[in-house]
């Protein structure tokens, strides 16, 4: 099998980890491309004593701590007038990088801390420390009122509790895309936790669309087939967990979509 049929299968979410990284699906799929055209490059520089995916995502890594972020988002925001970039440069500055990867790597990704250890190329007892550091600024920085978009009654009830522990409030439950629109319009949320597939055979997706049509809020998917949200060739989520999640997911999901949210209000 070749190293490209090898890589294939985990663009996907390699994709989901750049974007949650940047907190755009544009730059987190810039990363992507560098990543693979450098691959392309020089086949011989891929790691091979290890597994692919590992591989793979330890190329992203190097062209991520090659590039000036900074000036990156710089750029980026005199072409486009995002205001939402300046807002991300001035969190990045009050949280080291190395403390957000190490918590999207094992909490998003699934890998383990030895794995992060060697993809962020620090030691393994130095893993857990990082994600504590992570949640615990994020957490000092973030509070929202959230709209879940879920129609299995025992998911929505999960993700409830587990919004609620960050300290966030809920202002509903929707099952149906009507309902959802319906909830924001009446209750308009900070944050939507969106199923792709709802009860009535609607789409979480035009739900979203009919809401942000009528105002900017970040969103989170939540599906049991990323691989089909993330293709890099349509305008698609920036944030998105993959079914069966863990709250650990969850957590990390809502911090990084609200970190980069300039209506996010610090919590107290």
């Amino acid at each position: 099998m070749s190293l490209g049929q090898q890589l294939a299968p985990h663009l996907p979410f390699l994709r989901r980890y750049g974007r949650a990284l940047t907190g755009s699906q544009t730059h987190g799929d810039r990363y992507v491309r560098a990543t693979l055209e450098a691959i392309v490059a020089a086949p011989t520089e891929f790691p091979r004593d290890v597994d692919p995916r590992l591989g793979l995502y330890r190329m992203f890594q190097a062209i991520w701590n090659s590039t000036n972020y900074d000036e990156t988002m710089e750029n980026a925001s005199a072409s486009d007038g995002d205001d939402q970039e300046s807002i991300a440069r001035a969190r990045l500055a009050r949280m080291t990088p190395l403390s957000r990867q190490a918590l999207l790597l094992t909490a998003m990704e699934g890998f383990t801390p030895e794995d992060a250890a060697y993809l962020i190329e620090v030691e393994v007892s130095e893993v857990d420390s990082l994600v504590a550091e992570a949640l615990a600024e994020i957490e000092k920085q973030t509070r929202a009122r959230v709209l879940i978009i879920e129609d299995e009654p025992l998911i929505a009830m999960d993700i409830e509790t587990i919004v609620r522990d960050l300290g966030h409030d809920v202002t509903g439950v929707a099952v149906t895309r009507d309902e959802a629109v319906a909830l924001a319009m009446d209750d308009r949320p900070g944050l939507v936790l969106a199923d792709i597939q709802l009860a009535d055979d609607s789409s979480g997706i035009d739900a979203v669309k009919d809401i942000l049509a009528e105002f900017q809020v970040p969103v989170i998917f939540i599906t049991a087939f990323p691989e089909r949200l993330l293709t890099g060739e349509r305008p698609e989520p920036t944030f998105l967990i993959t079914k069966p999640f863990q709250r650990s997911t969850v957590k990390a999901a809502i911090a990084q979509a609200l970190f980069f949210d300039s209506a996010t209000v610090p919590a107290l």
